[in-house]
């Protein structure tokens, strides 16, 4: 399915990437309703749910490019986010506990960032840019390197 198009799911398991999927159930009220497909990531992350997650991708991604302000930058940047997380800042993987836009593993290295790393996308972006920057050089260096592995 593509992308952003909306689906009604009654119950069983999407496949989301060659190595990514999500189980789910419904009752048959709840199969009538209608839900957006989940964005595909680079392994198991819960796009999770509730206010964050309520936000839309363009506000989260407003806050990013005050961070990452070079354009093609932004653009390698917002291709891992994307995968990673689904643009998501609560996003976490349940089987490493990788967390936030740019799953962070162990998640409390981003409190170097700021106190605030588990809800604010700019701190959030903030410590992946500077992650990207020290450990590949540039997000675009880093996406290149998430291109060629399947993950950073």
């Amino acid at each position: 399915m593509p992308l952003g198009k909306k689906a009604v799911i009654a119950a069983g398991t999407v496949a989301l990437s060659a190595s990514a999927a999500v189980a789910f159930s419904a009752t048959p009220s709840q199969a009538a309703t209608s839900h957006t497909a989940p964005a595909p990531a680079s392994h198991a992350s819960a796009h999770g749910t509730g206010q964050a997650a309520a936000k839309s991708g363009g506000d989260v991604k407003a806050a990013v490019r005050k961070v990452v302000k070079d354009p093609a930058q932004f653009e390698c940047f917002s291709k891992i986010v994307e995968h990673e997380s689904g643009w998501n800042p609560t996003a976490t993987n349940p089987s490493s506990g990788a967390y936030g836009l740019v799953q962070a593993l162990p998640a409390g290295k981003m409190a170097s960032a700021g106190s605030d790393w588990k809800t604010n996308p700019t701190t959030q972006a903030k410590w992946g840019l500077d992650y990207m920057n020290s450990r590949y050089g540039s997000p675009c260096a880093a996406w290149n390197f998430w291109q060629a592995h399947g993950s950073y």
